[in-house]
């Protein structure tokens, strides 16, 4: 294995653009890269373009009715079929929307195929994460479902046992639908609860079927849980699932929108608490996937300017074994690029100044503590189905 992280990156991500009125603006990814510089991490890392997926990629995921479809939008956004889920509020098609979607999902293959193939141990997409695209349809600000597509492809080169670790605070149900009766791969979602939340889906119940019956696990939290409830959860169902399934390649997915700024969603954990979670991936990746193999992806986030830059920077870090310290002052010209882009001020440091800490799910749990029944729910769901104790 190399000994540098790959980083997949290339500007034209950022015309991944569905309007200035749109919630996912593209400056956060530009953000986000200007900060990994700023803080010379892009000489940590192996920085990668890759080709946009081409169609028999994008086919092991999404229907060629689907694929054509997106192309024909992204010709001309005036044919937009919203019986695809094209030209919606979610979704407005937007000229070019093909080539951007295609190419996410190029980054987060060729981030895959590199670990698979030995080329690195840790590869990062922060630009991908877009979970929720369907086989058939575009669905929450997502057009080609990249980690789905990244998973697809391991499963192709001869992976036999794949694990995918979602923390955005949305379901991630279009990867969860892709393997939904498929055994190879182990899909784990920590979200907000269905009933407050886009897209109404996560529930413990939702297990998986058929071959892949147990395959499913979800975490449905309540509104508002914060640092201490959110890992408490984390580390109460994936270690233990982990350390069961063995995985050849960890794969997970990172959206920044379980941030109490966040404007989308009600969870209430602070950038520390999100960093414990990278770490806390990455520390699994070692113990349990075959030579560490790490796939990270972003995802969700519309603090876009005060979050997201900062939460994927502690990302790309870490998976370099560089780590940025919470404490570590922000470069002015970061900031300064910050204000000359969107005429806001940065945050001034890399931390909330929060210091996480969670109790032990071992240590017993509180039947009448809504965090703890969310738990409880999931475990008894899905932990049976495993042959493990609920």
């Amino acid at each position: 294995m190399s000994g540098r992280a790959r980083l997949m990156w290339d500007e034209a991500v950022t015309g991944y653009d569905f309007g200035s009125s749109h919630p996912m603006d593209p400056v956060r990814l530009a953000l986000t890269m200007g900060l990994v510089r700023a803080f010379g991490l892009d000489g940590s890392v192996d920085v990668r373009a890759a080709k946009p997926a081409g169609d028999s990629t994008l086919r092991l995921v999404h229907r060629e009715d689907y694929v054509t479809a997106v192309r024909a939008a992204s010709a001309d956004p005036r044919a937009a079929d919203q019986a695809y889920g094209l030209g919606t509020i979610d979704d407005p098609a937007f000229e070019g929307m093909h080539e951007a979607s295609a190419l996410i999902a190029g980054l987060s293959v060729g981030a895959a195929e590199a670990v698979w193939r030995g080329e690195t141990a840790h590869a990062v997409n922060f630009t991908g994460g877009l979970h929720h695209a369907m086989p058939g349809a575009a669905s929450g600000f997502c057009v080609y479902n990249d980690p789905a597509l990244a998973i697809a492809r391991l499963l192709e080169l001869g992976a036999e046992r794949v694990a995918y670790v979602d923390v955005d605070v949305h379901h991630g149900d279009g990867v969860q639908a892709a393997f939904w009766e498929d055994p190879r791969v182990l899909t784990v979602s920590l979200h907000e609860h269905p009933r407050t939340l886009f897209p109404q889906t996560g529930w413990p119940e939702e297990t998986g079927s058929g071959a892949g019956e147990g395959g499913a696990v979800n975490v449905a939290l309540p509104a508002g849980t914060g640092d201490a409830g959110w890992l408490r959860a984390f580390h109460a169902v994936v270690p233990e699932l982990l350390e069961d399934f063995r995985p050849q390649v960890l794969v997970t997915q990172h959206g920044a929108d379980t941030h109490f700024e966040d404007p989308l969603a009600h969870l209430a954990v602070s950038l520390d608490a999100q960093r414990a979670v990278m770490e806390a991936c990455h520390d699994l990746a070692h113990t349990y996937a075959e030579d560490g193999r790490w796939v990270a992806l972003g995802g969700g986030g519309y603090a876009v300017v005060d979050v997201v830059p900062r939460s994927w920077t502690h990302l790309v870090g870490i998976a370099a074994h560089a780590p940025v310290a919470p404490e570590s002052v922000i470069p002015p010209s970061w900031r300064d690029e910050v204000y000359a882009r969107t005429r806001q001020l940065g945050p001034a440091r890399m931390t909330d100044g929060r210091t996480p800490s969670w109790k032990p799910w071992e240590d017993g749990y509180d039947p009448a503590d809504r965090l703890d029944q969310a738990v409880l729910a999931t475990r008894r769901s899905a932990f049976p189905l495993r042959g493990l104790l609920a």
